[in-house]
């Protein structure tokens, strides 16, 4: 099978990410003496300085690890809403979504802390030896990629008028970076500088200075210029200038924490993700409507002679649509989500007799435990309930262009950021996994003097009460980050994720089953970028996550490199099909861990031109 660049194998350390500098930052670390956790928070890091227009320090961070001998956790690294974010303090705005982009769409940020936590208790590095190579960046300079010279010029106008604070950092001397261009954040660089410095004075101890960096995000000169500046009205994406809600007390008052991962058990795999908070369980959900007899000529599809038939995309098409149906219905952290009822084999064997050998438009979500649904009013709005054509939902293509995987600006002045990943293994067997975002450039006006913006994943609350996923003070917005990790026997074997919003899970089902299903070996180990590389799709037969938070009932969209007969029986079986470019779908990466013998392999994507592999 043709595949874009080899499997890489190795015995020493590997990683994959979204951007090779992270990636060869985070071996760097490896090569030191570093281990996993080490490495995965200097490739985030970096990832803040080389990938500014898909996270910064105040966005988000899910993590999943595994130390060699433990057991896999969650680290959470999604900050809750402010205390002040109530639906009637938004509503008293005028406003029936939170906003894209501004103050009021930010929550209390999240990676900064998670990524100290993490080297607090799984690393062995200080915060200066993580933070060199980010610094390194920020001070020198990194060739700017094609899509961040793209983001700033499709916000220059914003820029240049509202927030000219961020013009100062990504529009130096009036211009964006050319492609290739070496870009700088000397802001961010003197942030980290200062925040070293406070560390340091807390004397030697590699846990002290954490601390005391902790201490300083959330309290000292950072977190005081962060409440400052989010109480500053700027023009977001409604049009007009909100001041937010996020204050010094409740950057104080969180701090990022472990939870237990959700599991589900598939052929001998068993799949670890984060909770409902997250949109983690969906790839759950997927295994378990994909593990059992399918109805409407489809049985038996999901399985080596099947694989990547059209009807093995039929099939999974309409199992994503029934699970990301239930994440619109149930998940959030604003209610209790009946998880153990949506994961159990009576209801999978209900949902899946839903399956047929028509295509369903609409948002058909269940009942789990006799529990009826109850959905967003919006969702009926947007047409997602309705089965109606997405040409008469008045889309703007710019927003929903196929492939659309990095940030677009539509013609309305709205935004959309899309976010990076990073796994590690080392030859210890630690496995980390983790899927950093928000904070983008065009998210919010840098906060003066830091050098970065605050997040907006606010904007994945409703502001409609009653709901899993309401707008809620002190409850995490249900956000789309997921990372993943893999087990055989209760061995973690592979790490893996992607960016890509809305589309993660369905991204990650396919690769996932593409590994499990095909067990192409590569001397000896798994076929990591054939699964990377293989033709891909997404469907949008539900309300976004991100606003203006719109559907595209009935629509899939395909790389050209599935063929022309998968397209032609998708259409016949009733999907809108767009057929896209021949590598636009998917952003992967992945590594794993054979535990019998000791050998790591890695892949990354090569859509995009711009994640990679690296590893010995």
């Amino acid at each position: 099978m043709f595949t874009t660049r080899p499997t890489l194998q190795g015995t020493f350390g590997m990683v994959s990410s979204t951007h090779w500098l992270a990636s060869q930052s985070a071996m760097a670390v490896l090569e030191d003496g570093g281990n996993a956790f080490d490495a995965a928070v200097a490739a985030g890091f970096v990832l803040h300085v080389v990938e500014p227009h898909l996270n910064g320090p105040a966005g988000d961070v899910p993590i999943l690890l595994a130390p060699a001998g433990g057991r896999v956790r969650v680290l959470c690294g999604q900050g809750p809403a402010p205390a002040g974010a109530t639906i009637a303090h938004y509503r008293s705005l005028g406003l029936e979504l939170v906003p894209g982009t501004g103050p009021l769409a930010a929550v209390i940020p999240g990676a900064f802390d998670a990524w100290m936590v993490l080297l607090r208790d799984h690393g062995t590095r200080t915060p200066a030896e993580v933070l060199t190579y980010a610094i390194g960046y920020a001070e020198h300079g990194h060739p700017a990629v094609e899509r961040i010279t793209g983001t700033i010029e499709s916000v220059r106008e914003l820029f240049e008028t509202e927030w000219t604070s961020s013009a100062e950092v990504w529009l130096p001397g009036g211009a964006a970076p050319a492609p290739g261009s070496l870009m700088r954040n000397p802001g961010l660089a003197a942030t980290w500088r200062r925040l070293l410095a406070e560390a340091g004075a807390a004397g030697p101890d590699r846990e002290a200075q954490i601390e005391a960096a902790r201490r300083t995000w959330r309290e000292g000169f950072i977190g005081e210029a962060i409440a400052a500046h989010a109480a500053r009205p700027a023009m977001d994406s409604t049009g007009e200038r909100h001041a937010g809600v996020l204050t010094g007390d409740d950057l104080a008052g969180w701090s990022a924490g472990y939870e237990e991962p959700v599991t589900y058990d598939w052929r001998g795999w068993t799949v670890c993700k984060a909770g409902p908070w997250s949109q983690g369980p969906v790839l759950l959900q997927q295994l378990a409507l994909l593990d059992g007899p399918l109805e409407g000529g489809l049985n038996g599809v999901v399985s080596p002679e099947g694989y990547g038939s059209p009807e093995y995309l039929h099939a999974l098409i309409e199992a994503s649509k029934l699970a990301m149906a239930d994440r619109e219905a149930w998940y959030g952290d604003s209610a209790e989500v009946p998880l153990e009822d949506l994961l159990s084999p009576g209801y999978n064997a209900a949902r899946r007799a839903l399956i047929g050998e028509r295509a369903v438009p609409g948002l058909r979500p269940g009942a789990p435990g006799g529990r009826p649904p109850v959905l967003p009013a919006h969702a009926a709005r947007a047409g997602a309930t309705g089965g109606a054509g997405y040409d008469a939902m008045g889309i703007d293509a710019a927003a929903t262009a196929p492939g659309t995987g990095e940030p677009t600006v539509a013609r309305s002045g709205e935004t959309q950021g899309d976010t990076c990943h990073v796994d590690v293994v080392d030859r210890w067997g630690n496995m980390v996994s983790a899927t950093p975002s928000g904070g983008w450039l065009h998210s919010s006006p840098v906060v003066p003097g830091l050098g970065f913006p605050l997040g907006t994943r606010l904007q994945m609350t409703w502001l409609e009460p009653g709901l899993s996923s309401s707008l809620v003070p002190g409850r995490r917005p249900r956000t789309t980050l997921t990372p993943s990790l893999a087990l055989r026997d209760g061995e973690p074997v592979m790490a893996f994720g992607t960016p890509g919003g809305d589309q993660q899970d369905q991204w990650q089902t396919h690769f996932f089953l593409a590994v499990a299903l095909r067990e192409r070996p590569v001397r000896g180990g798994w076929d990591l970028q054939g699964a990377i590389d293989a033709p891909n799709w997404h469907q949008d037969s539900f309300p976004a996550s991100f606003y203006p938070r719109r559907a595209r009932p009935g629509s899939v969209t395909v790389e050209s490199r599935a063929g022309e007969r998968a397209v032609e029986e998708l259409r016949r079986r009733g999907h809108l099909v767009t057929v896209a470019a021949p590598w636009t779908e998917g952003r992967l990466c992945a590594v794993a861990r054979d535990p019998q013998t000791g050998v790591l392999s890695a892949a990354a994507n090569p859509r995009g031109m711009q994640g990679y592999a690296v590893g010995r």
